[in-house]
């Protein structure tokens, strides 16, 4: 390019020399990382053994995959968090939003009780409901023996047996992330015009058939949203219940990110371990062209 085209260049050079170090960044922080995650699958990498290997193996991991039991275990746990928790923060979040977006004297109190779930780390939130779910001291059990649920000798154990260890991890994860779908959800309630729920009261409309005819539909393109976020972050769950259960009992709670977690980490194993970060990548970008196709078919 001459130097007169760089003093006054066109739309088209301009606009190239603006992205260009965005591009350059998001090629640095997301497709390197990719790219060389992708390559290493390939190899047999492992740093254990005293003696690093480097060996190239193919789709040898891949293959090994199909016949990982584990690998199943942590798909399947890890499918069953995302459906059972996105609509549940979705619903629960969308009573949140509603809540907030009532016409309070004083909006903060709600808006910041709103605020504090979402701001809390992760790790942390696993551990306070580690302690609520504890056989013997947890406020859970207290509760329910002093309601009359359960005996006086009664412990349900929680965290210590699959089923009720896999509801607790899901309550927690709801109560979690519920408040950043409320969120979002109260900043798309706060752009329906008010003058379409008043058009629909001199109509004779409840507030049942407000709610399904205008508020849904108008709301749609924030829910699509929130749910993408939810899903993708829902799919590479790995804080609350690893702090938990450690995915525990056995590996009943075990998720993908945590599968990855142990195989690069603790087994040291990084080329198949590259491999199980592929194919969780994988699944989240199948879901995430599941939902953009969505948006596409409802602009």
């Amino acid at each position: 390019m001459s130097l007169a085209k760089l003093r006054d260049p066109s739309e088209k050079a301009l606009g190239v020399m603006l992205l260009a170090p965005a591009f350059a960044l998001l090629a640095l922080i997301v497709v390197y990382p990719i790219g060389k995650l992708i390559y290493n699958s390939f190899f047999d990498l492992r740093l254990s053994g005293g003696s690093d290997t480097f060996k190239f193996v193919g789709f040898a991991n891949y293959a090994d995959i199909w016949q990982d039991k584990d690998f199943w275990n942590a798909t399947k746990n890890t499918v069953m968090i995302t459906l059972i928790t996105v609509p549940g923060a979705l619903v629960v979040g969308l009573g949140l939003a509603m809540l907030a977006n009532l016409p309070f004297k004083r909006q903060w109190p709600v808006r910041l009780a709103l605020l504090l779930p979402w701001a809390l780390p992760l790790s942390f939130a696993g551990l306070i409901f580690a302690w609520f779910f504890h056989t013997e001291y947890g406020v859970v059990n207290d509760v329910m023996r002093r309601l009359g649920v359960t005996g006086a000798g009664d412990q349900t154990m929680w965290l210590l047996r699959p089923n009720w260890a896999f509801a607790a991890i899901c309550l927690t994860i709801i109560w979690k992330t519920s408040s950043f779908m409320a969120l979002i959800l109260l900043a798309g309630l706060q752009m329906i015009p008010k003058s379409l729920y008043e058009a629909a009261e001199v109509d004779g409309a409840s507030k049942w058939q407000q709610f399904w005819q205008i508020t849904i539909p108008m709301l749609m393109p924030s829910i699509i949203v929130a749910l993408i976020f939810r899903t993708i972050t829902a799919l590479q769950t790995f804080d609350i219940p690893y702090t938990m259960t450690k995915g525990g009992p056995g590996n009943a709670t075990e998720t993908l990110a945590m599968l990855i977690h142990k195989t690069t980490i603790e087994y040291l194993d990084m080329g198949y371990g590259s491999t199980l970060a592929v194919c969780m990548f994988m699944l989240s970008m199948c879901v995430t062209a599941v939902y953009l196709k969505r948006i596409g078919n409802s602009a």
